[in-house]
């Protein structure tokens, strides 16, 4: 049976675009018999990188308490990525960005060695084997110009730790009017209800 592990990252909780498009998306998923795991990481935020996490992150036997609770949370987070076939990553554009929220689990996953590692040629990503779909909604439109930073860093990322096979879903203009944003709503659902 399938298993979806979806990372939801809007800060503005019911008030979110992607998380509805999301939760629609996942209460179909779930009537059709397949196993979603939802992680809502505004809602139960990550803790931000920095240097003591950092060097943490690379294990050792002096570990401080806060870097042996960020290891042990960037294992979770690992094995729970490694665990599901498919991801789904709800990413609305902040300030042409992803949210801070998103990065912070970006930045606790991306690990050398155990993620991904370097080799003579290159690095080479070590979670293979797994989709991705990615939800963009943003306010204005950015499909495909160069104010779009989302999409083309999260496909970076994800085929950085092996993930190739990433899908994108989009839902702009939602800032743009009722008739636009309605039209970009109604296209993302459109194109998600094709996608499983």
């Amino acid at each position: 049976m399938t298993k979806v592990l979806v990372l939801k990252s809007s800060i503005l909780g019911d008030f979110s675009q992607s998380g509805r498009l999301v939760d629609e998306w996942v209460a179909s998923q779930r009537a059709h018999g397949v196993l979603v795991t939802v992680r809502d990481l505004a809602a139960e935020p990550l803790p931000m990188l920095d240097g003591e996490i950092a060097m943490g992150l690379r294990g050792g036997d002096s570990l401080s308490a806060r870097q042996s609770e960020a290891l042990a949370l960037s294992n979770q987070l690992i094995d729970e990525l490694k665990s599901h076939e498919q991801l789904l990553i709800a990413a609305p554009m902040y300030n042409f960005s992803i949210p801070t929220q998103l990065k912070n689990w970006i930045d606790l996953v991306a690990r050398a060695g155990i993620t991904f590692s370097y080799t003579e040629q290159g690095p080479v990503g070590l979670i293979t084997g797994k989709k991705a779909l990615v939800v963009a909604t943003r306010g204005g439109m950015h499909r495909d110009a160069a104010s779009d930073h989302v999409v083309p860093y999260l496909k970076t990322v994800l085929g950085f730790i092996g993930i190739t096979d990433v899908e994108t879903v989009y839902a702009e203009a939602l800032s743009m009017g009722p008739e636009a944003a309605e039209n970009g709503l109604s296209e993302a659902r459109s194109k998600l209800a094709l996608v499983g």
